[in-house]
């Protein structure tokens, strides 16, 4: 009896001990592991920014942290006075972080060191004392497009921009590498270490172009040192699917040191935030509304601009004193008159006009996609009155935002479809180059026909080059656009000699690839024109832009008509072959720069026959014969 009881003792225990071994052995030495693991983290890549040619516009710079697992430390106070003495720390602060009761402890004052730095912690050979991988954001370019990406935080979390909106996508999934360890702390050799890659985020491709990018940076630059404005808004964006191709503004900020800024100037991306009476860029939706609904003939009807207008018991003055005289509509709106453009809203009426307004984007968001964007300030229809309908028509008692123009004016340009501008354009496996994520033009609605857009086209092509926007005017590119000069108000009263001045520009008239809306704020030492300060400064970001596309230059552009403070253009003298003697002879009203060490001229640039401004310089390259 007795061995048969026996027999079945050690048959149970043997079929546990095969349980054990058999079925719950991996699970015992995983949960074995567990308790033995020490994790050191290591930090993925957060995914690049980068513009629609694979320029990197927001990137990494690898930058190693100190970690420390105080169990494993046997000398607490000789390894606290050596991590002092390299991490520039205090004896006490290190002591404290080698004897926390902890597995493992990050050290605050050594994230995202140097390489140097971190060499110098390795070679100290303390045990104890690990180097984790990580990395810290970094911007090449700095304050370059700051506002568009915004900046990441020290634990690489977007805070502000693209950053923060796509911060899922770019951010990642950490690894790390785990070693083994007794209850007491000490390493177990014999247990080899087990690496978990992190897995790095998503590339961002935006619509940006960073040649385009670099030329409003330029310009804006230029403008800030000559104007010193309280602020500057650009925005280029292409007419025929909603993409922006650059945007910036001024004051600006590096997003590396987004901290030196105050949260005003990097919480406010003016380009979608900013809120203003937009003056007579406006004029271009009356406009609109007005040839769509056949309310006007621009060569056939006159009007008569005495210089002022009576509406609902109030008069409202032209900006030109006395006014314009007898004048066709289409130099109505060569001259930008406000009388003229009041009496375009009151054939229209109210309702025709606020639905076309409505119709256009305002009075709502857009919905680009970046954070802050602002909606504008519309009447509501049951409280216009004579007076507000006639100052809506020219640009004055509402509020609108530059991306509403933007979009708004290029839907007016582009046939009459109305797009929704965005600015990502693309996520990105930066391992195996998949598309994850594509965005499309998105169309909203078709507000006007294509034979109204190419009225628009034409009369916004003769006010740069018989008109107001004069300045503007790039030879055969066929430039068109509207100045803005809108008074800015405080406290309900509009401010003296302080004003918000405009462009909007499109080129090619004929077939509009580009459209880009300028305002300064406030510039100072100069008459506040949007057609002094702005269309010149405009007029360069489309020629070089244009250029930077490869936009080929059109023919049959409306002829320029010279006003007295124009600079003549003349003909560039085609010069390849001439001697140096022969030069002298030739470039009476151009200045002159020549390189090369010869006798002949074997290339000049710009071409023969490129018309540029008088005092000019043209560059000839020489050889020897």
């Amino acid at each position: 009896m007795s061995l048969i009881v026996g027999v079945m003792i050690f048959a149970v225990i043997d079929i546990r001990l095969g349980y054990v071994q058999f079925f719950l052995g991996d699970w015992l030495t995983s949960g074995a592991k567990d308790l033995w693991s020490r994790n050191i983290p290591f930090e993925p890549e957060r995914g690049k920014i980068l513009d629609r040619n694979g320029e990197e516009l927001a990137t990494n710079q690898s930058a190693p942290t100190v970690f420390v697992v105080p169990r494993q430390i046997t000398d607490p106070s000789t390894t606290a006075e050596k991590l002092a003495s390299v991490l520039n720390i205090s004896v006490e602060k290190a002591y404290k972080y080698v004897t926390k009761q902890a597995m493992n402890v990050r050290i605050n004052e050594a994230r995202k060191i140097s390489y140097d730095k971190a060499k110098e912690v390795r070679d100290l050979n303390l045990k104890g004392v690990y180097i984790g991988e990580d990395s810290k954001r970094y911007y090449p370019n700095g304050s370059y497009l700051s506002h568009v990406l915004g900046f990441a935080g020290i634990d690489n979390q977007g805070l502000m921009g693209l950053e923060l909106s796509y911060d899922e996508e770019l951010s990642g999934e950490k690894g790390s590498v785990k070693f083994f360890s007794d209850a007491k702390g000490k390493r177990m050799p014999e247990m080899a270490d087990d690496f978990e890659a992190p897995e790095d985020g998503y590339d961002l491709k935006l619509t940006i172009d960073s040649k385009i990018q670099t030329i409003v940076e330029r310009e804006l630059d230029n403008a800030q040192a000559k104007y010193n404005p309280e602020g500057i808004i650009a925005i280029a964006m292409n007419p025929n699917n909603g993409e922006i191709l650059a945007m910036s503004s001024r004051p600006t900020f590096d997003p590396a040191n987004f901290r030196n800024v105050s949260q005003e100037i990097y919480n406010r991306n003016l380009p979608i935030w900013s809120t203003y009476e937009p003056g007579s860029t406006f004029k271009i939706i009356t406009l609109a509304a007005a040839l769509e609904e056949n309310k006007v003939d621009l060569y056939k009807e006159k009007f008569h601009d005495p210089g002022h207008i009576e509406v609902g018991g109030s008069t409202l003055h032209c900006w030109k004193r006395g006014g314009h005289g007898t004048q066709t509509f289409l130099e109505v709106v060569q001259n930008s008159c406000n009388p003229g453009f009041v009496e375009l809203g009151q054939r229209l009426g109210k309702e025709k006009l606020f639905q076309y307004i409505k119709d256009f984007g305002f009075g709502k968001k857009t919905g680009i996609d970046l954070q802050g964007e602002g909606k504008g300030i519309l009447f509501n229809l049951d409280r216009v009155g004579p007076v507000e309908q006639a100052t809506t028509a020219f640009g004055q008692g509402v509020a609108v935002t530059p991306i509403q123009q933007v979009a708004a004016v290029s839907a007016a340009v582009n046939g009459g479809t109305l797009y929704k501008p965005y600015i990502a354009k693309e996520l990105v496996d930066p391992e195996t180059g998949e598309v994850i994520m594509r965005k499309t033009p998105q169309a909203k609605e078709n507000v006007i026909s294509e034979e109204t857009s190419k009225q628009i086209r034409t009369a916004l092509e003769s006010v740069v080059a018989q008109g107001s926007g004069g300045k503007a005017f790039v030879d055969g590119y066929r430039v068109g656009g509207k100045t803005g000069t809108a008074q800015k108000a405080k406290d309900g009263k509009y401010l003296e000699n302080n004003h918000i001045v405009s462009f909007m520009g499109v080129a090619p008239a004929d077939d509009p690839q580009i459209v880009v809306y300028l305002a300064l704020d406030n510039p100072k030492g100069t008459i506040q024109f949007g057609g002094v300060v702005a269309a010149p400064i405009a007029g360069n970001i489309i020629e070089d832009s244009l250029q930077a596309m490869g936009v080929p230059k059109r023919t049959g552009q409306i002829e320029k008509e010279m006003k007295w403070d124009d600079i003549p253009m003349v003909e560039t003298p085609e010069l390849i072959g001439l001697t140096k003697r022969e030069l002298q002879q030739q470039l009476v009203n151009l200045n002159l720069d020549v390189s090369g060490s010869g006798n002949k001229v074997v290339s000049q640039s710009p071409d023969p026959g490129v018309k540029i401004k008088e005092g000019s310089t043209v560059r000839v390259y020489l050889e020897e014969e």
